[in-house]
């Protein structure tokens, strides 16, 4: 396999994926760190998009895969007019699911620090590199702050898919637990419903008006939809 790996990254495994989505891919991936350069000369955009990619299309991945990162981007698109920076939005979503092992609990931060190495080297300036990382970071709890426009358009782009058709959201669900094959099915049951009712309990999912508008209802209903599948109609486990 050919190795794209750009300097500072950690070993990544995978092909990167060569049909049309993935040369829309590294047409954006160039358009966004174009952007965040403001206009600075930097090295070819080209390697970094290469190693971005061929992470994303790691074999252990069934839901965090190149159709994940490119639905968070068409939505920051959606979302954009609500951003302070989109151009940094779109940047924290090729990393904030760069580095993907669900066996592990500190994937954020690891795919945090390689946005740290990687854009530093591609010639974003410091200030906006912490702001990438930071905004990877927050992926974590998906609970900005009041008035950070930036992490709202992120979260709920990352969140949004919560908000699907029935049948969508199914096969999210089944890719989820797919990447979690490791697990035996009682304690997956117990962890997921944990996490179901952590996201029901929020008084809100989404941040950004169109979130709010557009997606909040049919989330919680498909959240709690998959919460009686997995507990039953009682809602015990």
């Amino acid at each position: 396999m050919t190795d794209h790996r750009s300097p500072g990254t950690d070993d990544a495994s995978g092909d990167a994926p060569g049909d049309a989505s993935g040369t829309d891919l590294r047409t954006r991936w160039q358009e966004a760190l174009d952007a965040a350069r403001g206009g600075a000369d930097g090295p070819d955009p080209a390697p970094y998009a290469e190693n971005l990619l061929a992470r994303w299309a790691e074999p252990q991945r069934r839901y965090h895969t190149t159709a994940h990162l490119t639905a968070v981007l068409d939505r920051i698109d959606v979302l954009a007019g609500h951003a302070a920076n989109p151009a940094r939005v779109r940047l924290a979503a090729w990393f904030h699911d760069a580095v993907y092992r669900p066996d592990r609990t500190e994937n954020e931060e690891r795919s945090a620090a390689l946005a740290e190495r990687a854009l530093s080297e591609a010639g974003v300036p410091a200030d906006a590199t912490s702001e990438v990382a930071r905004l990877v970071r927050l992926t974590v709890t998906h609970a900005p702050e009041p008035g950070d426009r930036d992490g709202e358009v992120l979260c709920d782009a990352d969140l949004a898919i919560l908000a699907s058709s029935p049948k969508e959201y199914a096969e999210y669900a089944a890719q989820v637990r797919e990447e979690y094959g490791f697990v035996p099915d009682e304690a997956f049951r117990e962890g997921r419903s944990a996490v179901l009712r952590q996201l029901l309990e929020l008084p809100r999912l989404f941040r950004t008006p169109h979130g709010a508008r557009e997606w909040e209802e049919r989330a919680r209903h498909n959240l709690a939809t998959e919460l009686e599948l997995l507990t039953g109609a009682d809602g015990t486990d």
